[in-house]
């Protein structure tokens, strides 16, 4: 384990590399064009979206295939698919299994293969905890033994469905975007967790690849984790008055007006921001951005500004993205927008501003 960020950096400073994730090459990821090597190699530049058919409590499961057919035809090859456990078990019982669900899973997992992209699987939801507040988890994941045994379970249930699976094709994202160290949960109990998940789906697939969303929601990389070969996440909503202006399930109403650069944001501090990740990758983590881009309120001028400055600091380093969402609020297909020019697209609302934009530098 890695004390502190002190002696990571110093890690990174040495030279210290912890091994890549098995079945990517390191020069599977192209130089920048300045000539230096970018930071992230260890994980495909994955570039695409999350599909929220399985993401809450009252979703069917009724994916699209024209969804994965356009992402493919549009240039992408990633598709992240936040889930909820809830959604599989029967009677709130967490080893009550509804298979008829899990069915439906198969075919996103199929869906993907067909249309060559690949497929992350995400708990957005996992015994013990989540971001959405729409139920209150009976048990803490990061404390109690009963919940993260729940989760250790359902993981390596899903490794056993997918084993015939390749890696290329499919990776594990273990729980969506960990909460900061405090008293629901310590570093150290995120670590503990994370470890726990990874031995359980390696008893079952050695070479799956398994990514692990960074604390404070996707903020913070986690060094202490990378003897464990894993890939991490992070995210691409900072700062939260442009992602997130006039958004309901977040505190926004002390948001200033949206603009870019502004409000003490510009292209510096994204880098600064980002650094981080490029520090933890340059010891051999492979880091990918599971989530990213902005609320329909947030003009779209500025989202566009916005997100090119992100997408060419991500792109700098090699990190990919995965917009949040393909079709609605935030994605390029009936974002609701008040302020775009839509263009038809098959009974769709296309963002087509919005897509070159990803095309040209996701």
């Amino acid at each position: 384990m890695i004390a502190n960020r002190r002696d990571f950096l110093k890690m990174v400073g040495a030279g210290a590399a912890a091994a890549a994730i098995p079945g990517y090459a390191q020069e599977s990821v192209p130089k920048r064009s300045t000539g230096k090597s970018v930071a992230q190699t260890a994980l495909p530049r994955w570039r695409g979206f999350n599909l929220l058919e399985m993401f809450t409590m009252r979703s069917r499961g009724d994916w699209q295939e024209d969804d994965f057919r356009w992402m493919r035809d549009f240039g992408f090859n990633f598709v992240r698919l936040p889930t909820c456990y809830r959604l599989w078990i029967t009677d709130g019982d967490d080893y009550k299994i509804n298979e008829a669900m899990l069915t439906k899973l198969d075919q996103a997992v199929e869906l993907g293969g067909k249309y060559n992209l690949h497929v992350s699987i995400n708990f957005h939801r996992a015994p013990g905890y989540s971001v959405n507040q729409e139920f209150k988890e009976p048990m803490n994941l990061w404390k109690d033994q009963k919940a993260l045994d729940a989760f250790c379970f359902h993981w390596q249930m899903l490794a056993k469905r997918y084993k015939g699976v390749s890696k290329e094709k499919l990776s594990f994202d273990l729980v969506n975007e960990p909460p900061n160290e405090g008293e629901r949960m310590s570093r150290a109990d995120h670590e503990r967790v994370a470890r726990a998940a990874v031995a359980a789906i390696r008893q079952i697939s050695p070479d799956r690849i398994v990514i692990a969303d960074g604390l404070s929601w996707g903020n913070e990389p986690m060094p202490e984790l990378a003897d464990l070969k894993i890939g991490q996440s992070c995210r691409a909503y900072q700062p939260m008055f442009i992602s997130h202006y006039k958004a309901s399930w977040v505190n926004s109403k002390d948001y200033p007006e949206p603009a870019w650069p502004g409000n003490g944001w510009d292209r510096k501090r994204l880098e600064q921001h980002y650094q981080k990740w490029a520090d933890v990758a340059k010891i051999g983590v492979g880091v990918h951005c599971g989530e990213g881009g902005a609320f329909n309120k947030t003009p779209h001028n500025v989202v566009l500004a916005w997100l090119r400055d992100v997408l060419e600091v991500l792109t700098g380093h090699g990190i990919g993205l995965a917009l949040w969402n393909f079709r609605g609020s935030f994605g390029i297909l009936d974002s609701d927008r008040a302020d775009v020019q839509y263009e038809d697209f098959n009974s769709h609302k296309l963002d087509r501003k919005l897509l070159s934009l990803l095309q040209e530098l996701a």
